[in-house]
């Protein structure tokens, strides 16, 4: 699966802001759907507000959605997502550390002007910053979500007021009643002698002394223990592979590709400066994909289908009366609303 965080452009190093709401890049996105094309990915974007609030930010995804060449889900940037009833922060960036009804009501206007603006009812939710809540999944449920994108495999967020991932499975789940919202988390993981110890060494490598020494990058030099994200953003496709084919050992057969749409613009993001930068960026996505589906076999597919082929598994399909028609195939992994 590919997914684009399709959002506004701003300074990644400086304070959140409401007023950085440009969307400009968005009409910068056809130049990888040809890279899509040829391997018959449908990407899905979610979107933010400032992209489903203005024309620089609907237009593109119009025309992709004509050629149904993606599918759009929704991203909570809560700063430049009204209503603005709190304060601005680093914690109240991430959407789940909002009070409930709060984070409820941006939600609700997130996915009204999505409706409006592009006529459909997205089903696929991503939390900005990954930022989920203790309430999260629940208004996600009531809202008619079917899938959740926002976990983080193994991560610790905690140092910047974020959740704490550590215990989250890399693969899918269901949250709750099987069948209803599944969780596909970001495909992250864990190369090198060290690699069955990541999430226990976490906290450690997050740490502001480890920071401050460098030492996740010396224990990846070392060949111990390297955290990578499924992402052209920084990461070479050798590392992409690594981090794959060690994945597929240990039982993984789902993958999300991600990015922020911003990158396909030099100077908007850190890891698209330049034009040579935004071809090696390109590159590596065309890279990963020629090795996935040539060494590996990969295929494609999208987070609903994904959803819709786990409830088969799961034994949860319907009859022509709508009653529950249990199957015999495995089920799919199932983890509460807690984590």
């Amino acid at each position: 699966m590919v997914v684009v965080d399709a959002e506004e452009e701003f300074d990644w190093s400086a304070p959140f802001s409401r007023d950085q709401r440009s969307v400009r890049s968005m009409a910068a996105q056809g130049p990888m759907h040809r890279i899509f094309e040829k391997y018959g990915i449908t990407p899905t974007y979610v979107v933010d507000y400032p992209v489903a609030s203005q024309r620089d930010g609907l237009e593109p995804l119009r025309d992709l959605l004509k050629d149904g060449a993606c599918l759009i889900g929704t991203q909570l940037h809560p700063w430049v997502n009204p209503p603005f009833d709190e304060e601005i922060s680093e914690r109240n960036s991430f959407p789940g550390n909002l009070p409930p009804d709060l984070e409820r009501a941006k939600l609700e206007v997130l996915t009204r002007t999505i409706e409006d603006g592009l006529g459909l009812t997205p089903r696929i939710y991503k939390a900005g910053r990954y930022g989920l809540g203790p309430r999260t999944f629940r208004t996600l449920a009531e809202l008619g979500y079917q899938v959740d994108l926002s976990a983080v495999p193994g991560a610790d967020l905690r140092a910047h007021h974020g959740p704490d991932f550590r215990r989250v499975p890399s693969q899918p789940h269901w949250i709750g009643t099987p069948g209803r919202l599944l969780e596909l988390p970001l495909t992250r993981g864990y190369v090198g002698l060290l690699s069955d110890q990541g999430p226990r060494l976490e906290s450690a490598l997050e740490s502001p002394l480890a920071q401050t020494c460098r030492i996740p990058g010396v224990l990846s030099r070392l060949g111990l223990i390297d955290r990578i994200i499924l992402t052209p953003e920084g990461v070479p496709p050798a590392q992409h592979m690594a981090l794959v084919r060690a994945m597929i050992r240990r039982g993984q057969r789902i993958f999300m590709l991600s990015y922020h749409s911003p990158s396909m613009v030099p100077g908007n993001t850190p890891y698209v400066r330049t034009k040579r930068d935004l071809k090696v960026f390109m590159n590596r996505v065309e890279s990963f994909c020629d090795r996935f589906f040539g060494e590996l076999g990969g295929v494609t597919s999208d987070p609903l289908s994904v959803r819709e082929m786990l409830k088969r598994h799961a034994g949860l399909t319907r009859d022509e009366q709508g009653a529950r028609v249990p199957v015999a195939h495995p089920p799919a992994r199932q983890c509460s609303p807690s984590g």
